[in-house]
């Protein structure tokens, strides 16, 4: 679908169709097959009269996601390589989670925000292919309806955790996830809707005067600083103390609570001087810490840390009133887990 019509809404089309001289309520018709049938082409509006179908392909040429590639997981998972109309690639995940009966219950999808990301994270596949452009919010968005056509499934939540960081993308991000929210598309609660940044201090200050309660990740992963900035270089600039200020602002705001994304590596963030740092950042904030195994990246030195390492630090954690789990890594072996998000070449 056209990028330029998906951002209309129902009283810009009906006036548009004032324009073209047509009934308004055709408006209200072309809006339906867009946020709610998800349509890909004009030929599918069949409730259209033929020569407004081929003035609207004419006026908002076709410019949908097409699904080059689909890898699929032992788990369940779907990892998708998406081409764009520009043919650009970018990468997006279905993650299942089936019932005891073995019937399809919840269905995430993980979405891309950028073509690349900027950031450098040194623990990141997608990271080292740098930034290419943004996507725009019907890019966004799009990626969830292919999805949900694909598992012939409604897709139940969102997370803003794939190629990109979404708030150096902030005004098309918060217009794709409005669309995803809103009851006349696909109508999935502000509270099933992550977004996950790297720690952009402007971008949270925004989110916080949002008025939907959109969920707030932050990918810490460490609270040393030294450590942190040589694992995340491009946020060095946003240093520990104040991003701390700018959560604690977040939850007096909004009264929610923030997501601390950890990736524990072996001798590098796993030791009793990270742990105390991560206890202290925490004093004081309303978070819940999610470690995060580390997942294999071609040509990354590091290494995940032990499982005796992992339970010690969710005991201790827990044990200090921080509530911490440790997220189970899904569709690690379709390179399609946290970290290993890269566009594939082998696609023509």
């Amino acid at each position: 679908m056209n990028n330029e019509l998906y951002t209309y809404t129902v009283d810009d089309l009906a006036s548009l169709m004032k324009e073209w001289q047509q009934p308004a309520f055709r408006g209200k018709q072309i809006h339906e097959w867009i946020h709610r049938h998800h349509v890909s082409s004009y030929s599918e509006m069949t409730n259209l009269p033929l020569p407004l179908r081929q003035r609207l392909a004419e006026r908002f040429p076709d410019q949908s996601l097409v699904i080059a590639h689909t890898s699929l997981s032992k788990d369940g998972s779907r990892k998708y390589l998406i081409r764009l109309n520009d043919g650009n690639l970018v990468e997006t995940v279905g993650l299942p989670r089936f019932n005891p009966d073995g019937s399809l219950g919840r269905l995430s999808v993980c979405v891309s925000s950028q073509v690349g990301c900027p950031m450098e994270c040194a623990f990141c596949a997608t990271g080292r292919e740098g930034l290419t452009r943004n996507l725009t919010a019907a890019e966004i968005a799009q990626q969830v309806a292919l999805v949900q056509e694909d598992f012939n499934h409604r897709v139940s939540n969102v997370v803003v955790m794939g190629q990109g960081e979404p708030f150096l993308n902030y005004d098309e991000v918060l217009q794709a996830l409005r669309t995803l929210n809103s009851r006349d598309d696909m109508n999935i609660g502000a509270r099933h809707i992550t977004l996950s940044t790297c720690g952009i201090i402007n971008g949270i200050e925004k989110l916080s005067q949002e008025p939907e309660q959109f969920t707030l990740a932050v990918s810490l992963h460490s609270a040393v600083q030294f450590t942190r900035d040589s694992l995340m270089p491009r946020v060095a600039s946003q240093p520990l103390p104040d991003l701390k200020r700018a959560l604690a602002t977040y939850n007096r705001e909004t009264h929610r609570r923030v997501s601390l994304e950890y990736l524990l590596l072996d001798g590098i963030n796993d030791d009793d001087e990270h742990l105390d740092a991560l206890i202290d950042f925490c004093k004081g904030l309303l978070v819940h810490v999610n470690l995060l195994p580390m997942n294999p990246v071609e040509g990354a030195i590091f290494q995940p840390s032990s499982s005796h390492t992992a339970q010690r630090w969710i005991e201790e954690l827990n044990q200090r009133g921080i509530e911490t789990t440790m997220r189970v890594s899904r569709g690690s072996d379709i390179n399609g887990a946290c970290g290993q998000l890269k566009n594939s070449s082998f696609v023509s």
